[in-house]
């Protein structure tokens, strides 16, 4: 009674503190708004508003026997100056009914301001069990403010017996709308897939393909792109049992693949990604215990047999996209193979979209073949019988040749790269604004690694009524990408593809002609959707029935480190489905002996042993192990996973621009260091700027590999530790970070030359520094070490830094002599330094053959 009697008390400054209080919000929300953005949650913020108002009212009242709907409305046995009450009541009235409009107009999407509330992190409690938000916007949200009105109703109701507020009461009821929402929502979706995947023309041969799994070991399937075989078979094993005695693994060639499907097949079972179903590519694992069905790179399952040789805790194996024929699924090849002599209870499926099942079948010992044809419409196919010298002006040509003569339908446009993306999309800007009005609109939407990913996820969006949209791409468009819509596909008939040249070491990215393989993939992309056509800029007749496979044209210094970790010593005798060239296999080796991962007889070290554990280059490794000895690890990661990020670090944008992201981009080169140094000086600054994205896009750096550099320095900060090794800091000290460089890199050294080219150190071939480089005209270094060499233009060093060259003996005594480097037109005194430190390297190689001489004595 007595707190009672205190509320009557306080009763007239209190209902006038909550009227300011209401007032105020109200003109802070407004003036808080963004215009720009549409309104979503207008019904919430007035409930909310008008329910507090009347609820604090109401604890201060003795009656409640007026009317709850009454606009503004609020009666007590309390007396209040009547002017007061009556010109504030109509002034309320006013105001509210005019902020209303005013809510409606400018109340954004993805915030409700109420108390600072984000709805984005109120959707993400949600999500937290049920899944993604539906795709479908604007159902999602007529179906959830439906729900959210009625449960924000009965929520009140319940407040009013009770008589207390609680302050997160619409927070809460918020979250268990989104949860009723979602869950409404999964089922119907779950629903909807299980529905397209029995449309899909796989459904058909289950019942026939459980049965031949069941009675043969290994299995080779051939299924034309878009017969689902990638998404369905792993579930129809998990629903025939499989899943009891093991996993089922599936390898894709690309991450990107790995991660979708993942995505795809968990949502069609209606689980969330990472547990039932997950997937692992190189730094990045989404999986967990629960696990039983596994995407995964193919690289990836190589390191598991590192860990599981003889993979008992999967029992069936899918090694998905085997026509690609990358260096890693050759590998597998050959180690499968023996897996399932050891193993009769592993069952093992090799998965292609193109005809070389018999090449597989003779492979592994007559395994049976099983076909399952693809839902694909017909594809019309066009010839150029004279192919043009000047084939992206061709290809420009025929996408408005397309535009004016063919109905409406998306066109696919295959280019070999970045640069033929950028030229071609801007000769069709100009090509469309010379039409104007004479044309309908196109879209244009470049897909390519560097570009960023929010312009990515473009060529997935449907284009507007009326309107074409045109996807310039590279091969990766051709069974790793799914776009729909396209019905035409413009095909010049070029690809890059790396080569290795074991005599230099170089690797080089070459346009060639693509396979027959290759051009029927590419033509069937126009008849996923319904009728379609191919317009091919070449004679198929010239072109050769398959690409050759990676393993014959790749650097194998890590695919020889693997075999010599999992126990196999002679690679020379390996079961490859088609053996590399001995050179290649002789290369790796050397270099491995080099780095010090093999000893004199071939088998690995202990060094090497510690090199293996990180899934990088040998030589990446090697810096990061020897980075140890300089006391710099945390640098070393931080440049070893900025090389790694697989795209480039820096962001060249539209020829207008291109001048302020150069000088972003110098701005990390003031000494001149070199490029590794600016990488880490660019991580250091992110770092410091809190990871900020805004921070990256004012420098012209894109987020996503800086994002993606993060979490493979964490994976190598992990990784360090289980191999036994401290995480230590010298940023102060950038010899010992060159030094830790060199000592993974000291066979990729060069040396200036009178007219400013660069000489490799121990072999005879004049190199360049690459324009992408910040000492690229710069005044030159004497000395650089380079990350790799690639063919282009010219032969040119990528990621070069300066050393000197007396670290040369002091790091690789064993590789370079005096000799090497005497050779320049060094200072005396430099040379005297470089003498003397090849004597004491002399003289410890005595003592320490000295040392093991007695040992062997004693013994």
């Amino acid at each position: 009674m007595e707190m009672h009697s205190k509320v009557q008390v306080r009763s007239s400054s209190v209902v006038d503190m909550d009227l300011d209080v209401i007032e105020e919000t109200v003109d802070r929300s407004v003036s808080e708004e963004k215009p720009s953005l549409r309104s979503v949650s207008v019904k919430f913020k007035l409930s909310i508003a008008k329910k507090s108002f009347r609820k604090r009212s109401r604890e201060v009242s003795e009656k409640d026997d007026e009317d709850e709907e009454e606009d503004g409305r609020v009666l007590g046995n309390y007396e209040i100056a009547r002017l007061r009450e009556e010109s504030r009541r109509e002034y309320l009235k006013k105001r509210e009914n005019k902020k209303v409009e005013e809510f409606k107009e400018q109340i954004p999407d993805a915030y409700d301001q109420e108390g600072g509330v984000d709805q984005r992190k109120r959707f993400a409690v949600a999500r937290q069990r049920y899944g993604e938000v539906t795709r479908e916007k604007e159902a999602w949200e007529d179906h959830q403010a439906q729900k959210a009105t009625v449960r924000f109703g009965s929520k009140d109701k319940k407040q009013v017996c009770d008589g207390y507020e609680f302050v997160f009461d619409e927070v809460t009821s918020f979250v268990e709308t989104s949860v009723e929402a979602e869950k409404d929502r999964g089922y119907d979706e779950r629903r909807v897939a299980k529905d397209d995947r029995k449309m899909l023309p796989i459904y058909a041969y289950r019942d026939e393909l459980l049965k031949l799994v069941e009675e043969n070991q290994v299995l080779v399937i051939v299924g034309e792109t878009g017969s689902g075989k990638t998404t369905q078979i792993p579930q129809y094993l998990q629903e025939a049992g499989y899943t009891k005695r093991g996993k089922i693994g599936c390898t894709q060639p690309r991450r990107v693949a790995a991660m979708s499907v993942a995505s795809r097949v968990a949502q069609e079972l209606g689980v969330k990604l990472g547990r039932e179903v997950g997937y692992s590519i190189r730094f990045e694992d989404c999986t967990s215990e629960k696990t039983v069905i596994k995407y995964m790179t193919d690289g990836m399952l190589l390191r598991e047999l590192l860990i599981e040789p003889k993979l008992d805790s999967y029992s069936v194996i899918i090694v998905d996209e085997a026509h690609e024929r990358t260096l890693s699924t050759d590998i597998l090849f050959g180690l499968v193979k023996d897996l399932a002599k050891a193993r009769p209870d592993l069952r093992l499926i090799i998965s292609s979209a193109t005809l070389e099942a018999k090449k597989f079948s003779e492979y592994f010992d007559s395994a049976r073949i099983y076909m399952i044809p693809g839902r694909r419409y017909p594809v019309e196919k066009l010839f150029q019988r004279c192919p043009e010298p000047d084939r992206l002006e061709t290809a420009v040509r025929t996408v408005f040749q397309i535009h004016q003569r063919e109905p409406l339908g998306d066109v696919l446009v295959f280019l070999t790269g970045q640069e033929e993306i950028e030229t071609a999309e801007t000769k069709l800007k100009e090509m469309m604004k010379d039409l104007g009005s004479k044309s309908s609109e196109i879209i244009i939407c470049p897909i390519y690694s560097n570009l960023p990913t929010e312009l990515q996820a473009k060529v997935f969006d449907p284009a507007p009524k009326g309107t074409r949209k045109v996807v310039l791409a590279t091969n990766i468009a051709e069974t790793s990408l799914t776009i729909e819509g396209i019905r035409y596909v413009v095909d010049p008939g070029y690809c890059k593809i790396n080569s290795y040249n074991p005599k230099t070491g170089m690797e080089s990215l070459l346009e060639t002609p693509i396979s027959k393989a290759s051009a029927e993939q590419r033509a069937g992309r126009s008849g996923r959707t319904g009728p379609g056509k191919c317009f091919r800029l070449y004679n198929v007749k010239d072109l050769e029935p398959t690409t050759i496979p990676e393993v014959q044209r790749a650097n194998l210094a890590s695919v020889v480190l693997t075999l010599k970790s999992l126990g196999i010593d002679d690679v020379f005798n390996f079961d490859f489905m088609d053996p590399p060239p001995e050179k290649s296999l002789m290369k790796a080796l050397e270099l491995l002996y080099a780095l010090g991962a093999l000893d004199g007889k071939s088998d690995i070290t202990k060094l090497g042993e510690r090199m293996v554990e990180f899934p990088v280059d040998p030589m990446l490794s090697k810096m990061i192990v020897g980075s140890e000895k300089y006391k710099c690890s945390a640098e070393i990661i931080t440049i070893a996973a900025m090389l790694s990020t697989g795209s480039s670090i820096f962001y060249r944008p539209t020829r207008n621009q291109q001048y302020l992201a150069d000088n972003a981009r110098m701005s990390f080169y003031t000494d001149n260091a070199g490029d590794h140094i600016a990488l880490l000086r660019v991580y250091n600054s992110w770092k410091e700027m809190n990871y900020s994205s805004q921070w990256c896009y004012e420098n012209y750096i894109q987020s996503k590999s800086m994002r993606r550099a993060r979490d493979i320095r964490e994976q190598l900060a992990e990784l360090l530790k289980r191999i036994g090794l401290e995480l230590t800091s010298n940023s102060e000290d950038l010899d010992a970070v060159k030094k830790a460089i060199l000592a993974g890199f000291f066979p990729h050294s060069a040396k200036l030359q009178k007219d400013g080219s660069y000489r490799r150190v121990r072999e005879p071939q004049t190199v360049y520094v690459h324009p992408s480089s910040g000492l690229f005209g710069a005044s030159p270094k004497k000395w650089l070490v380079y990350h790799e060499l690639v063919l282009t233009t010219k032969e040119y060093m990528r990621h070069t830094t300066e050393m000197k060259p007396e670290w040369l003996v002091e790091i690789a005594p064993h590789y370079y002599k005096l000799k090497d480097i005497e050779g320049t037109r060094t200072k005396k005194s430099q040379s005297r330094n470089i003498r003397s430190l090849m004597l004491m390297v002399d003289t410890n190689k005595k003592a320490k053959r000295k040392v093991d001489t007695n040992k062997k004595a004693k013994r």
